[in-house]
Protein backbone atom coordinates (compact mmCIF):
# COMPACT_ATOMS: atom_id res chain seq x y z
CA UNK A 1 0.00 0.00 0.00
CA UNK A 2 1.44 3.38 -1.01
CA UNK A 3 0.17 6.36 0.94
CA UNK A 4 0.81 10.06 0.53
CA UNK A 5 1.86 12.10 3.54
CA UNK A 6 -0.88 12.23 6.17
CA UNK A 7 -0.86 13.10 9.92
CA UNK A 8 -1.65 9.47 10.80
CA UNK A 9 1.11 8.07 8.61
CA UNK A 10 3.50 10.72 9.92
CA UNK A 11 2.67 9.79 13.52
CA UNK A 12 3.10 6.08 12.90
CA UNK A 13 6.44 6.72 11.17
CA UNK A 14 7.62 9.08 13.94
CA UNK A 15 6.77 6.67 16.75
CA UNK A 16 8.03 3.47 15.14
CA UNK A 17 10.72 1.65 17.11
CA UNK A 18 12.54 -1.66 16.73
CA UNK A 19 14.10 -3.81 19.43
CA UNK A 20 15.80 -7.21 19.22
CA UNK A 21 16.28 -9.23 22.37
CA UNK A 22 16.41 -12.92 23.33
CA UNK A 23 15.63 -14.16 19.84
CA UNK A 24 12.64 -11.83 19.38
CA UNK A 25 12.26 -8.68 17.31
CA UNK A 26 9.65 -6.15 18.44
CA UNK A 27 8.09 -3.49 16.24
CA UNK A 28 6.09 -0.81 18.09
CA UNK A 29 4.24 2.34 17.01
CA UNK A 30 1.28 4.53 17.97
CA UNK A 31 -1.93 4.00 16.01
CA UNK A 32 -5.68 3.90 16.63
CA UNK A 33 -5.24 5.72 19.94
CA UNK A 34 -3.01 3.08 21.50
CA UNK A 35 0.38 1.40 21.46
CA UNK A 36 0.58 -1.21 18.75
CA UNK A 37 3.29 -3.86 18.95
CA UNK A 38 4.22 -6.91 16.93
CA UNK A 39 6.80 -9.27 18.39
CA UNK A 40 8.36 -11.61 15.84
CA UNK A 41 10.28 -14.81 16.42
CA UNK A 42 13.75 -14.18 15.00
CA UNK A 43 15.26 -11.24 13.14
CA UNK A 44 16.37 -10.37 9.64
CA UNK A 45 15.61 -8.22 6.61
CA UNK A 46 12.43 -10.14 5.77
CA UNK A 47 10.99 -9.42 9.20
CA UNK A 48 11.94 -5.74 8.99
CA UNK A 49 10.30 -5.47 5.58
CA UNK A 50 7.15 -7.21 6.84
CA UNK A 51 7.05 -4.92 9.88
CA UNK A 52 7.22 -1.84 7.68
CA UNK A 53 4.31 -3.15 5.60
CA UNK A 54 2.31 -3.79 8.77
CA UNK A 55 2.91 -0.26 10.08
CA UNK A 56 1.86 1.32 6.77
CA UNK A 57 -1.21 -0.93 6.50
CA UNK A 58 -2.29 -0.07 10.06
CA UNK A 59 -1.91 3.64 9.36
CA UNK A 60 -4.07 3.24 6.28
CA UNK A 61 -6.69 1.36 8.26
CA UNK A 62 -6.89 4.15 10.84
CA UNK A 63 -7.04 6.78 8.12
CA UNK A 64 -10.04 5.04 6.53
CA UNK A 65 -12.07 3.97 9.53
CA UNK A 66 -11.30 6.21 12.52
CA UNK A 67 -14.08 8.61 13.44
CA UNK A 68 -11.39 10.88 14.89
CA UNK A 69 -9.92 11.54 11.43
CA UNK A 70 -11.99 14.27 9.73
CA UNK A 71 -11.16 12.96 6.26
CA UNK A 72 -11.82 9.28 6.98
CA UNK A 73 -14.49 7.28 5.20
CA UNK A 74 -16.42 6.91 8.47
CA UNK A 75 -16.34 10.69 9.00
CA UNK A 76 -17.67 11.24 5.47
CA UNK A 77 -20.49 8.77 6.08
CA UNK A 78 -21.38 10.57 9.33
CA UNK A 79 -21.21 14.01 7.72
CA UNK A 80 -23.69 12.82 5.08
CA UNK A 81 -26.22 11.59 7.66
CA UNK A 82 -29.75 12.58 6.65
CA UNK A 83 -28.43 13.76 3.30
CA UNK A 84 -26.49 11.81 0.70
CA UNK A 85 -25.28 8.30 0.02
CA UNK A 86 -21.55 7.63 0.48
CA UNK A 87 -19.59 5.37 -1.84
CA UNK A 88 -17.82 2.45 -0.17
CA UNK A 89 -15.43 -0.22 -1.44
CA UNK A 90 -15.53 -4.00 -1.19
CA UNK A 91 -13.49 -4.11 2.04
CA UNK A 92 -15.92 -1.76 3.75
CA UNK A 93 -18.86 -3.82 2.45
CA UNK A 94 -17.29 -6.87 4.14
CA UNK A 95 -16.73 -4.93 7.35
CA UNK A 96 -20.35 -3.74 7.41
CA UNK A 97 -21.59 -7.26 6.66
CA UNK A 98 -19.59 -8.40 9.68
CA UNK A 99 -21.39 -5.71 11.70
CA UNK A 100 -24.70 -7.20 10.54
CA UNK A 101 -23.69 -10.57 11.94
CA UNK A 102 -22.36 -9.20 15.22
CA UNK A 103 -25.40 -7.04 15.94
CA UNK A 104 -27.59 -10.13 15.50
CA UNK A 105 -25.22 -12.40 17.43
CA UNK A 106 -25.00 -10.05 20.43
CA UNK A 107 -28.76 -9.43 20.53
CA UNK A 108 -28.02 -5.75 19.80
CA UNK A 109 -25.72 -5.35 22.81
CA UNK A 110 -23.21 -4.30 20.14
CA UNK A 111 -24.30 -1.52 17.81
CA UNK A 112 -21.91 0.50 15.60
CA UNK A 113 -24.37 3.44 15.57
CA UNK A 114 -24.25 3.97 19.36
CA UNK A 115 -21.90 6.97 19.11
CA UNK A 116 -24.60 9.54 20.03
CA UNK A 117 -24.97 7.73 23.37
CA UNK A 118 -21.21 7.61 23.92
CA UNK A 119 -21.01 11.36 23.29
CA UNK A 120 -23.86 11.99 25.72
CA UNK A 121 -22.21 9.97 28.50
CA UNK A 122 -18.66 11.15 27.71
CA UNK A 123 -16.62 9.96 30.67
CA UNK A 124 -13.96 12.62 29.93
CA UNK A 125 -16.40 15.54 29.76
CA UNK A 126 -15.73 18.63 31.81
CA UNK A 127 -19.45 18.77 32.54
CA UNK A 128 -19.97 15.93 35.01
CA UNK A 129 -23.76 16.27 34.88
CA UNK A 130 -25.73 13.05 34.45
CA UNK A 131 -27.93 13.24 31.32
CA UNK A 132 -31.68 13.36 31.79
CA UNK A 133 -33.97 10.55 30.66
CA UNK A 134 -35.23 12.85 27.92
CA UNK A 135 -31.70 13.40 26.63
CA UNK A 136 -31.02 9.68 26.68
CA UNK A 137 -34.22 8.96 24.75
CA UNK A 138 -33.32 11.61 22.19
CA UNK A 139 -29.88 10.06 21.67
CA UNK A 140 -31.40 6.58 21.48
CA UNK A 141 -33.64 7.72 18.62
CA UNK A 142 -30.46 8.13 16.56
CA UNK A 143 -29.19 4.65 17.36
CA UNK A 144 -29.97 1.43 15.49
CA UNK A 145 -27.81 -0.46 13.03
CA UNK A 146 -30.94 -1.75 11.31
CA UNK A 147 -31.77 1.83 10.32
CA UNK A 148 -28.62 2.09 8.20
CA UNK A 149 -29.44 1.99 4.49
CA UNK A 150 -27.15 0.01 2.21
CA UNK A 151 -27.05 -0.86 -1.43
CA UNK A 152 -24.23 -2.21 -3.55
CA UNK A 153 -21.23 0.10 -3.19
CA UNK A 154 -23.04 2.73 -1.11
CA UNK A 155 -24.25 3.41 2.43
CA UNK A 156 -26.44 6.09 3.98
CA UNK A 157 -27.46 7.12 7.47
CA UNK A 158 -31.08 8.19 7.00
CA UNK A 159 -31.39 10.51 10.02
CA UNK A 160 -29.35 13.66 10.61
CA UNK A 161 -27.29 13.16 13.75
CA UNK A 162 -26.78 9.43 13.27
CA UNK A 163 -23.14 8.37 13.48
CA UNK A 164 -21.12 5.22 12.92
CA UNK A 165 -18.21 4.32 15.18
CA UNK A 166 -16.28 1.13 14.43
CA UNK A 167 -14.28 1.39 17.64
CA UNK A 168 -16.10 -1.64 19.02
CA UNK A 169 -14.50 -4.01 16.50
CA UNK A 170 -12.03 -1.95 14.45
CA UNK A 171 -8.90 -2.59 16.49
CA UNK A 172 -9.67 -6.28 16.85
CA UNK A 173 -10.40 -6.60 13.13
CA UNK A 174 -7.08 -4.90 12.37
CA UNK A 175 -5.26 -7.36 14.66
CA UNK A 176 -6.76 -10.26 12.70
CA UNK A 177 -5.74 -8.70 9.39
CA UNK A 178 -2.16 -8.19 10.57
CA UNK A 179 -2.05 -11.76 11.92
CA UNK A 180 -3.17 -13.01 8.51
CA UNK A 181 -0.42 -10.98 6.82
CA UNK A 182 2.12 -12.69 9.07
CA UNK A 183 0.62 -16.16 8.58
CA UNK A 184 1.11 -15.82 4.81
CA UNK A 185 4.89 -15.47 5.26
CA UNK A 186 7.59 -17.85 6.48
CA UNK A 187 7.94 -16.08 9.83
CA UNK A 188 7.90 -18.89 12.44
CA UNK A 189 5.84 -17.00 14.99
CA UNK A 190 4.57 -13.62 16.14
CA UNK A 191 2.33 -11.96 18.70
CA UNK A 192 0.24 -9.00 17.58
CA UNK A 193 -0.78 -6.69 20.45
CA UNK A 194 -2.83 -3.59 19.67
CA UNK A 195 -3.73 -2.01 23.00
CA UNK A 196 -4.04 -5.40 24.76
CA UNK A 197 -6.12 -6.91 21.99
CA UNK A 198 -3.86 -9.81 21.13
CA UNK A 199 -3.54 -12.57 18.56
CA UNK A 200 -0.68 -15.04 18.23
CA UNK A 201 0.62 -16.80 15.13
CA UNK A 202 2.95 -19.79 15.25
CA UNK A 203 5.19 -20.18 18.31
CA UNK A 204 7.79 -18.22 20.27
CA UNK A 205 11.42 -19.45 20.15
CA UNK A 206 11.82 -22.74 22.00
CA UNK A 207 8.41 -22.65 23.69
CA UNK A 208 5.13 -24.51 23.06
CA UNK A 209 2.85 -21.54 23.87
CA UNK A 210 2.69 -17.78 24.07
CA UNK A 211 2.08 -16.50 27.62
CA UNK A 212 -0.23 -13.50 28.04
CA UNK A 213 -1.03 -11.76 31.33
CA UNK A 214 -4.55 -10.73 32.32
CA UNK A 215 -4.72 -7.40 34.13
CA UNK A 216 -6.38 -7.24 37.54
CA UNK A 217 -9.19 -4.65 37.34
CA UNK A 218 -8.97 -4.11 41.09
CA UNK A 219 -5.20 -3.52 40.86
CA UNK A 220 -4.57 -1.92 37.46
CA UNK A 221 -1.03 -2.41 36.24
CA UNK A 222 -0.68 -5.87 37.78
CA UNK A 223 -1.74 -9.26 36.44
CA UNK A 224 -3.86 -11.71 38.39
CA UNK A 225 -3.42 -14.58 35.94
CA UNK A 226 -1.50 -15.68 32.86
CA UNK A 227 -2.85 -17.73 29.97
CA UNK A 228 -0.95 -19.98 27.55
CA UNK A 229 -2.23 -19.88 23.96
CA UNK A 230 -1.22 -20.76 20.42
CA UNK A 231 -2.93 -19.75 17.16
CA UNK A 232 -5.58 -17.91 19.16
CA UNK A 233 -6.55 -14.45 20.38
CA UNK A 234 -7.11 -12.80 23.74
CA UNK A 235 -9.18 -9.66 24.27
CA UNK A 236 -10.40 -7.88 27.39
CA UNK A 237 -13.13 -5.33 28.07
CA UNK A 238 -13.56 -3.29 31.22
CA UNK A 239 -14.46 0.11 32.59
CA UNK A 240 -12.04 0.26 35.53
CA UNK A 241 -9.69 2.71 33.80
CA UNK A 242 -12.27 4.78 31.92
CA UNK A 243 -14.96 6.04 34.22
CA UNK A 244 -16.05 9.06 36.22
CA UNK A 245 -17.85 9.67 39.47
CA UNK A 246 -21.18 11.44 39.85
CA UNK A 247 -21.68 11.76 43.58
CA UNK A 248 -21.41 8.19 44.82
CA UNK A 249 -22.31 6.77 41.40
CA UNK A 250 -19.52 5.39 39.25
CA UNK A 251 -20.20 5.88 35.53
CA UNK A 252 -18.16 3.70 33.16
CA UNK A 253 -17.53 4.26 29.47
CA UNK A 254 -19.26 1.09 28.21
CA UNK A 255 -22.84 1.90 27.20
CA UNK A 256 -25.65 -0.60 26.68
CA UNK A 257 -27.15 0.60 23.38
CA UNK A 258 -30.39 -1.22 24.15
CA UNK A 259 -31.09 0.95 27.22
CA UNK A 260 -29.01 4.03 26.46
CA UNK A 261 -27.33 3.91 29.89
CA UNK A 262 -23.85 2.90 31.10
CA UNK A 263 -23.48 -0.69 32.22
CA UNK A 264 -23.98 -1.00 35.98
CA UNK A 265 -24.13 -4.71 36.68
CA UNK A 266 -21.09 -5.12 38.92
CA UNK A 267 -18.74 -6.21 36.12
CA UNK A 268 -15.26 -4.75 36.13
CA UNK A 269 -13.57 -6.73 33.36
CA UNK A 270 -14.08 -9.64 30.98
CA UNK A 271 -11.26 -11.51 29.26
CA UNK A 272 -11.90 -13.95 26.42
CA UNK A 273 -9.75 -16.42 24.52
CA UNK A 274 -11.08 -17.22 21.03
CA UNK A 275 -9.90 -18.29 17.56
CA UNK A 276 -9.95 -14.67 16.28
CA UNK A 277 -9.43 -11.32 17.92
CA UNK A 278 -12.68 -10.00 16.44
CA UNK A 279 -14.62 -12.81 18.12
CA UNK A 280 -12.69 -12.47 21.39
CA UNK A 281 -13.34 -8.72 21.44
CA UNK A 282 -17.05 -8.92 20.67
CA UNK A 283 -17.52 -11.69 23.24
CA UNK A 284 -15.70 -9.78 25.97
CA UNK A 285 -17.63 -6.56 25.37
CA UNK A 286 -20.99 -8.30 25.03
CA UNK A 287 -20.43 -10.42 28.14
CA UNK A 288 -19.55 -7.23 30.02
CA UNK A 289 -22.84 -5.67 28.93
CA UNK A 290 -24.91 -8.77 29.64
CA UNK A 291 -23.31 -9.53 33.01
CA UNK A 292 -22.19 -12.88 34.44
CA UNK A 293 -25.56 -14.64 34.29
CA UNK A 294 -26.06 -14.20 30.54
CA UNK A 295 -22.50 -13.35 29.48
CA UNK A 296 -20.84 -16.56 30.60
CA UNK A 297 -23.21 -18.85 28.62
CA UNK A 298 -22.65 -16.67 25.54
CA UNK A 299 -18.88 -17.22 25.74
CA UNK A 300 -19.34 -20.94 26.38
CA UNK A 301 -21.60 -21.25 23.33
CA UNK A 302 -18.75 -20.43 20.94
CA UNK A 303 -16.44 -23.26 19.82
CA UNK A 304 -12.87 -22.68 20.93
CA UNK A 305 -13.78 -19.81 23.26
CA UNK A 306 -13.09 -19.50 26.97
CA UNK A 307 -13.38 -16.58 29.33
CA UNK A 308 -13.47 -15.09 32.79
CA UNK A 309 -15.69 -12.32 34.19
CA UNK A 310 -14.39 -10.24 37.08
CA UNK A 311 -16.96 -8.44 39.25
CA UNK A 312 -16.64 -6.22 42.30
CA UNK A 313 -16.53 -9.27 44.55
CA UNK A 314 -15.63 -12.39 42.56
CA UNK A 315 -14.48 -14.05 39.34
CA UNK A 316 -16.50 -16.54 37.35
CA UNK A 317 -15.18 -18.42 34.35
CA UNK A 318 -16.20 -20.84 31.65
CA UNK A 319 -15.75 -24.54 32.26
CA UNK A 320 -12.67 -24.73 30.02
CA UNK A 321 -10.85 -21.59 31.19
CA UNK A 322 -8.56 -23.58 33.50
CA UNK A 323 -7.10 -25.33 30.43
CA UNK A 324 -5.41 -22.04 29.48
CA UNK A 325 -4.63 -20.59 32.92
CA UNK A 326 -0.98 -20.96 33.97
CA UNK A 327 -0.90 -19.11 37.31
Amino acid sequence: MVLNSHPVLDRVSRTTTWETREGMTTLAFQAMGTRCAVKFSGDGRDIRSLGERIAVWTAGFEMRYSRYQPDSLVSRINANAGLAWTEIDAETERLFSLCDQLVFFTRMAFDPTALPLSRLWDWKAVDQRVPTDSEVNQARSLVGWRKVERRHGEVRLPIAGMEIDLGGIGKEYAVDCVAQMIAETNVPGAIVDFGQDVRVVGLPPGKPFWHIGLEDPLKPGSCWCGVAVKDAAVASSGDYQRSRMSGTRRIGHIIDPRTGYPVENGCRAVSVIAPSCTLAGILSTTAFVLGPRDGLPLIQSQPGAAGVISTDTSRVHTRNFHEFCVT
